[in-house]
């Protein structure tokens, strides 16, 4: 059975290659803003893992995953961005709010051994 893995990002072209990437190893389910990551994690009690585009309007990808993860403690949470680590994603390392932060554009090889080391 694939593992379930939740990507939330607000440019629809991003989901698209993130789905393309990875639906043959994953079942993925993507979402374009953290209000709807909520609802999709609500909704879908099998999600094992979620990567969220760090810069997002509303909610950034920080925001976004410390809501779920205080409702979903057992989902293993990662940020991925263009942008170089910033003060914020850096505190949520280190209190283990997220696992990993990745750089766009999304090395593959190292997001699936990434993601085999956590399960």
């Amino acid at each position: 059975m694939k593992k379930v893995i939740l990507y939330i990002d607000d440019e629809p072209i991003n989901l698209m290659l993130f789905e393309v990437n990875f639906s043959e190893k994953f079942k993925v389910i993507t979402g374009l803003s953290g209000k709807e990551g909520l609802e999709l994690l609500k909704n879908n009690d099998d999600i094992h893992f979620v990567v969220s585009d760090m810069k997002m309007p509303g909610m950034n990808g920080v925001e976004f995953i410390r809501k779920a993860k205080s409702k979903y403690p057992d989902v293993l949470y990662f940020i991925l961005t263009g942008y170089e680590i910033l003060p914020e994603i850096e505190t949520a390392l280190n209190e283990t709010v997220i696992q990993k932060y990745f750089s766009k554009p999304l090395d593959i090889v190292d997001f699936e051994n990434s993601l085999a080391q956590h399960s």
